[in-house]
């Protein structure tokens, strides 16, 4: 028996498959505006109500009226996620991370056994240096959760800080098998991810104190890669179809190496990369899925060309080995120019097959100056000086001035005339005009080289800021100018998101340019669109079956 609620969303669901399947996945408004006019639906006077309502939240969306949480807590919502969900082809998982991918079902009953055990006072320390004494005790599964998900207003170094927890239960081969399995079996169970491209880390041996794992002595690169391969296989052995990448990742941060055995970040580097080659020698079955490797972290500091050139070599000599090189760049950035330049560098000296994130190549450089030029007058009309550790400040000094002592009183809070007003409104324009060339320089280079480029929503909306909100994500720039895309969640758990939630929000972030097929088959990485059209129409005789069953069943209040 089906509650009221439930029928509700599998009226709209079998509704929606007919329209989507009848018009080969248009767009999300214009699937709506047929839906309205669907026989079913117009003699079902709560399913009509319902697409109204939502057809309103979504230009409230588009109007800063209602936020993203009200459209996907919708009935709507959940009819299209179960549209998702059951479509036949399963997703591929472009960027997704093991630490912020674990439950706190899967974390707890761990983390539980190390504080009950005989180090409980060295875990309990280490947890409360990087999470708050609040942290600590942990005596349930909403403990773990609370301290493992991304609170509203935290940004990146908090986020890089709380991925700490799961790491603490990830020092045993078995664990990471554990973790694996765990992972897999989730991701397909709820979220149809058929395909798994997972980065991890090789070592997490580091001279910064809050990274610092106990008990990591015994755990060799080896059993690292040997358990999440055993885990994915053992996931793979139930779902034949089920497949996976194994890509090590490697913190860019010059601080981020074993500085108590290596002089330095690039011998420790280079000796990881020695690593993974014996690896492959030892264990030659790993070559399908141990193909390519990532470089992460805070890049907010790593721009310049020297700050490549740690890496560069080991990298080349993986790349002669057969290996792509995928990077996390354009992510976050100390001002603009420079969240560019990242990923100028990363083409020019690491030429990399796969950038992540690249939202520095997505931003606005015109809205984006002047709405610092709009917050940095609003400042300077109440006499409020700059903060010289804010991104306003560093902006500023970037900037091409004619007439420095306008840059002055900016920094100093000291009230503009309106002729200096012009000046900063000119320096602001030219600007916007020079870096705008830089993107699109840089874009070009990238899509002539057939560089592919990771979309992660939610990611980047929760830890750069960079955009006001997921309707101005470049998913749909980055499609229309023909990048080579993919999806990803980055660390699901931490971010509270999923798979098809990002799918989602990147329809209703762009209702009236990006159809459905097309996210079908950039979520699928299936190409051929007429066959597409066909999964479409075999799913649709599937749901009519399911619908006709349902007509016959009585709700329930």
């Amino acid at each position: 028996m089906f509650s009221k609620n439930e029928k509700v969303i599998h009226d709209i669901k079998c509704a929606l498959i007919d329209v989507i399947s009848e018009t080969n996945g248009i767009t999300i408004n214009d699937t709506l505006e047929l839906l309205a006019y669907h026989p079913e639906l117009k003699s079902n006077p709560l399913v009509e109500k319902s697409l109204a309502e939502f057809r309103k939240l979504i230009i409230g969306f588009h109007n800063n009226d209602v936020d993203i949480s009200t459209l996907l807590s919708h009935p709507f919502s959940e009819a299209f996620f179960g549209f998702f969900k059951d479509f036949p082809l399963s997703y591929h998982e472009e960027h997704i991370h093991l630490t912020g991918s674990l439950s706190a079902e899967f974390i707890f009953p761990r983390l539980k056994v190390l504080l009950e055990g005989p180090d409980k006072q060295l875990y309990e320390d280490k947890i409360k240096q990087v999470y708050g004494d609040n942290a600590i005790p942990l005596n349930s599964v909403e403990d773990v959760d609370r301290l493992i998900r991304l609170k509203e207003g935290e940004q990146f170094k908090t986020y890089l800080k709380i991925l700490y927890l799961s790491k603490l239960i990830l020092t045993t081969k078995e664990a990471h098998v554990e973790a694996a399995y765990h992972m897999a079996s989730e991701l397909y169970s709820k979220y149809n991810v058929g395909k798994i491209r997972l980065k991890f880390t090789l070592s997490r041996s580091t001279g910064i104190s809050d990274e610092q794992i106990p008990g990591l002595e015994n755990l060799t690169e080896d059993d690292v890669v040997l358990g999440l391969y055993e885990g994915f296989m053992k996931f793979k052995a139930e779902k034949p179809f089920f497949n996976f990448i194994l890509s090590p990742s490697f913190r860019k941060e010059s601080n981020f190496f074993d500085q108590s055995a290596y002089p330095s970040k690039k011998e420790h580097f280079e000796d990881q990369v020695m690593t993974i080659i014996e690896i492959l020698k030892k264990y030659p079955f790993l070559s399908e899925v141990l193909s390519e490797v990532d470089t992460v972290g805070d890049e907010k500091e790593v721009y310049k060309k020297k700050h490549f050139l740690e890496m560069k070599s080991g990298l080349r000599r993986l790349q002669f080995q057969g290996f792509k090189i995928r990077s996390h760049h354009g992510e976050t950035w100390k001002i603009l120019r420079l969240g560019v330049q990242a990923v100028d560098n990363a083409l020019n000296i690491w030429h990399i097959d796969t950038l992540e994130h690249g939202l520095s190549l997505g931003i606005n450089p015109n809205f984006y100056f002047h709405r610092l030029y709009q917050r940095i007058m609003e400042m300077n009309q109440q006499q409020k000086p700059l903060n010289p550790k804010s991104f306003e400040y560093d902006e500023i000094m970037d900037m091409e001035w004619h007439d420095e002592e306008v840059r002055e009183k900016i920094i100093n809070g000291i009230t503009l005339n309106p002729k200096e007003m012009v000046k900063f409104l000119k320096t602001k324009f030219h600007t916007a005009r020079e870096v705008e060339h830089y993107q699109h320089d840089v874009l070009n280079r990238m899509i002539n080289k057939k560089v592919s480029l990771v979309a992660l929503p939610s990611s980047n909306l929760k830890l750069t800021g960079a955009f006001p909100d997921y309707k101005d994500h470049p998913f749909s720039w980055w499609e229309k100018k023909g990048v080579q895309l993919g999806i990803g969640t980055d660390n699901y758990i931490t971010l509270s998101t999923n798979y098809i939630q990002e799918l989602l929000i990147l329809l209703y972030s762009n209702p009236n340019s990006l159809k459905i097929t097309k996210l079908l088959m950039v979520a699928t990485k299936e190409t051929r669109r007429p066959y597409i059209s066909h999964l479409l129409w075999e799913m649709r005789k599937t749901i009519r079956g399911e619908c006709v069953e349902l007509q016959a069943t009585p709700s329930q209040e």
